[in-house]
């Protein structure tokens, strides 16, 4: 058969002697592959050709090395305005992969790299999906992150693939799941090396063997007994994200439970969801998060070796991260016995979170100990994170700097004090910046990166690149007590800390912030940081000669020292936070609670900490979790002012 292949700009065709046909979806001028009109258009053209000339098989691929799809083009949501567009969005992509779905000859998706969104209702909406075994192959519907749903078929397909509980999952979570999972679930039909990739995707689309359906109970919990799952759905949802912050789960649920996951079936919905201020702004947050990607870039620097000095919860935690994502780590502190809790502690984190035995024995065997020092010689990045003390940190920066390699990279993880006040023991104090993590490490993917007056722009880059190599997201900084995060939180716990003193309860105060949007309350935020830390940061919390709360002397007094000794505000029976009846909460509490960190982070705009709105807004929100569907505090504050 004849394909006029040079008639598409995005898409090459090409037919083998079998008479498959392999549609190559190569995006121009992209970096990665996603579904704008003009991919999608090209795409109903080549169904018209195939139309008149039907192939043995259709066969996609990505000639992209990123991945297969990403998705649909944001940027051509981002401009829906009217109810009419938001319609013609969803319509687009619904008819087009209901129409490839009914196609006469079998189709197949060769999905390698990250196939998300549109990408996977594309995939769907093909007879076979074919997963590449590679630890970068991922697959998910992450369209309730951005507030929207997935309407191009995802919520009608997945659950008949998988079953609606599974489907459910990766819907109304965002989760993406790896090849191995996908065939277990049944969403691809093989899983295989790259290296037969091509051949087992030619085999299997012309197989025309029948999918594998889902077990009998799946289809009934897909069909009559909808409602019950569908119940239990809003529940789990209800516990996480509040309908009037978060209303696409929501939303998902009911188009699947009520209208076949049609979201045409449902037009008011749909407007209510696409032009919703919680999805313009996700979309701004997803935005924000390129951005700090992009600080990343510009450097061919690559890590291998780590050492961390300091194995307590931080240190320990940053060694055991940087294991996980492959690189060689020694981890410093003096004497075994103080080393050994961080190795066990990494061990049972990554114990749930690895299921391979090999990995995980691979990833302990990349966290060493080294009590001597020994690895420091050797290491790309050299990072001290031991306790907030000036003298100690100088003193350990000054023996560090005399056997690092001259090219390695040297940092701090401080959380409160200034790199001036660090750096002046040292030969080349333009070396030292700050990578100050946040805790728990292995969750909160905000990193600072932190250049003093005179820091070297190439080693500042240096530790960008370095923080994206780690799967971290970087936000630079000015050196100034408390940067960005922990200085605009400072003022937030303390404005929460004095509603204490004055007779409310802590579970009070927390859901006042809860009810605001706030992933976790601030006393329980406090908790958490340990109120050690918060003591030992007085100076930033409560300004300068200030007296701190009384409810915090009192609980740091008796040793309540927070989450990690079981006792603070609260009590941690079995981890969790004992907590009685909220009681009503009084008006205007949440307002006056955030007034000072709004304030706050306007202040350090103002004084070139961060260096614009924008960049506090991400660093605010993937910092310390602040709501994400107002799109920062900043943002919240200009809407609110609207």
């Amino acid at each position: 058969m004849n394909i006029n292949s040079n008639s598409y700009r995005h898409w090459r065709l090409e037919v083998n002697a079998e008479g498959v046909v392999w549609a190559t979806l190569d995006k121009v001028g992209e970096s990665t592959n996603s579904l704008s009109a003009a991919v999608m258009d090209e795409l109903a053209r080549i169904l018209d050709e195939l139309d008149s000339h039907p192939p043995k098989g259709l066969i996609f691929r990505s000639g992209k090395p990123a991945g297969f799809i990403a998705g649909a083009d944001i940027q051509e949501f981002s401009v829906v305005d009217t109810a009419e567009r938001g319609i013609e969005l969803v319509a687009r992509g619904w008819q087009l992969f209901n129409r490839l779905a009914a196609v006469p000859y079998p189709t197949l998706a060769l999905v390698r790299g990250h196939c998300l969104g549109g990408g996977l209702e594309l995939a769907l909406a093909c007879r076979y999906l074919l997963a590449v075994d590679e630890p970068t192959t991922r697959m998910g519907l992450p369209e309730v992150m951005l507030g929207i749903v997935p309407g191009w078929g995802g919520m009608l397909r997945l659950p008949e693939r998988i079953g609606p509980q599974a489907a459910l999952d990766m819907m109304l979570t965002g989760k993406t799941i790896d090849a191995k999972k996908a065939r277990r679930l049944g969403l691809a039909d093989d899983c295989v090396p790259a290296r037969v990739m091509d051949n087992a995707a030619a085999s299997l689309v012309l197989a025309e063997q029948p999918r594998r359906r889902p077990l009998i109970l799946q289809r009934l919990l897909n069909g009559p007994f909808k409602g019950l799952v569908a119940a239990g759905a809003r529940k789990q949802v209800a516990k996480r994200a509040r309908a009037e912050h978060y209303p696409a789960p929501y939303a998902i649920i009911d188009l699947w439970a009520r209208y076949q996951g049609n979201a045409l079936a449902a037009p008011e919905l749909i407007d209510n969801i696409f032009r919703s201020a919680t999805a313009r702004n996700l979309v701004r947050v997803f935005f924000l998060q390129e951005r700090l990607k992009g600080f990343g870039k510009g450097t061919e620097f690559r890590a291998r070796r780590v050492h961390v000095v300091g194995a307590g919860v931080m240190g320990g935690d940053i060694a055991a991260w940087c294991a996980l994502r492959g690189l060689s780590v020694t981890l410093q502190d003096q004497g075994m016995e103080r080393i050994a809790p961080a190795l066990q502690r990494a061990y049972t984190v990554w114990r749930q979170r690895v299921r391979d035995a090999r990995e995980l024995r691979n990833i302990m065997d990349r966290l060493i100990p080294d009590p001597d020092g020994h690895g420091a010689r050797h290491a790309d990045v050299v990072i001290e994170a031991i306790f907030e003390n000036l003298d100690a940190k100088r003193e350990l920066l000054a023996s560090l700097e005399r056997v690092m390699k001259p090219e390695a990279l040297l940092a701090t993880n401080t959380s409160s004090l200034k790199i001036e006040d660090l750096r002046g023991v040292l030969t080349r104090p333009a070396r030292l910046i700050g990578i100050h993590f946040f805790n728990p490490v292995a969750k909160m993917p905000l990193v600072e990166v932190v250049a003093a007056e005179g820091s070297d722009p190439e080693i500042v880059q240096r530790g960008n690149a370095f923080v994206r190599q780690i799967d971290r997201l970087p936000l630079p900084v000015r050196s100034a007590p408390g940067f960005l995060v922990n200085a605009v939180l400072g003022p937030y716990m303390l404005e929460a800390m004095r509603a204490v003193d004055e007779g409310l309860t802590p579970e009070t105060i927390d859901e006042a912030m809860l009810a605001f949007g706030m992933p976790m309350g601030p006393i329980e935020l406090i908790d958490m940081v340990g109120l050690d830390v918060a003591m030992a940061a007085g100076s930033s919390l409560a300004g300068a000669g200030a007296t701190p709360p009384a409810c915090l002397v009192a609980r740091f007094n008796a040793g309540h020292l927070g989450k990690k000794v079981g006792k603070g505000f609260y009590d941690y029976p079995n981890g969790r936070p004992a907590k009685g009846p909220a009681g009503a909460v009084p008006a205007g509490l949440a307002a006056r609670l955030v007034k000072p960190l709004l304030e706050r982070t306007q202040q350090l705009v103002s004084d070139g900490i961060v260096a614009d709105a924008d960049l506090a807004d991400a660093g605010v929100i993937f910092g310390t979790g602040f709501a994400p569907f107002t799109g920062g505090p900043l943002n919240y504050l200009r809407n609110q002012h609207a």
